[in-house]
């Protein structure tokens, strides 16, 4: 049976779970809302998402919401059975060091990002124009991030070494950000650019991005 996933392909949560899906060789379909609406009616809050969010995940009967939780069932139940690509190890030592790095990202990396990112939105959608001192504010904690990952990243290609869920879950909203002008921040931190470079170039990212054409 086809895994379904519910959202709009334009979510970087979503695209968080279509990465894993690529990079698992796993087959799929997108289910989109035709209105936001849609996502807010009691039958959706009932049997997809309580709180009224996206993704939502149906796996043969087995539903799952949250972009991270996600992927780790993703991961958990069919990493290695398609390709070869190795999203959490199963060295318990190598595995905590990947649920670190996603802590980090949900801790220290999104929250900026997110900020910003909604501003944008403001004028890109609603022709409004973006609070300056919250994107201000945003770009001076996300360059506090950024530094640290900087001197982690010295000497390796990945945040854990070798690619894996970590280093994917930042790609989608990066690009954004990125795409609204803000490339910089990562262009000028040498290590933190070629891990950039790294974790955007892989080929099932590249299709996500020609798929639900995101450079526009």
């Amino acid at each position: 049976m086809t895994i379904k996933v519910f959202g709009y392909t334009a979510s970087p949560y979503v695209q968080m779970v279509c990465y894993v899906l690529k990079e698992l060789g796993l087959s799929y379909e997108i289910f989109q809302p035709t209105t936001y609406e849609e996502i807010k009616t009691p039958e959706y809050l009932a049997t997809k998402h309580p709180f009224g969010r996206i993704p939502y995940l149906d796996d043969d009967e087995f539903h799952i919401y949250e972009s991270r939780a996600i992927a780790r069932y993703l991961v958990n139940k069919y990493q290695g059975t398609k390709t070869s690509t190795v999203l959490i190890p199963s060295d318990v030592q190598k595995a905590a060091l990947v649920e670190q790095f996603i802590s980090v990202e949900t801790s220290y990396y999104n929250e900026p990002l997110f900020k910003m990112l909604k501003q944008f939105a403001r004028k890109k959608y609603q022709g409004i124009e973006p609070d300056l001192k919250i994107v201000n504010e945003a770009r001076e904690e996300l360059e506090k991030t950024l530094d640290v990952y900087e001197k982690l990243l010295e000497g390796k290609d990945y945040l854990t070494g070798e690619f894996s869920l970590a280093d994917l879950l930042h790609a989608p909203l990066t690009l954004y950000v990125i795409n609204a002008g803000e490339g910089e921040l990562w262009n000028k931190r040498p290590n933190v650019s070629r891990w950039l470079k790294n974790i955007t170039e892989r080929e099932s990212w590249k299709n996500i991005v020609t798929e639900y054409n995101l450079t526009a």
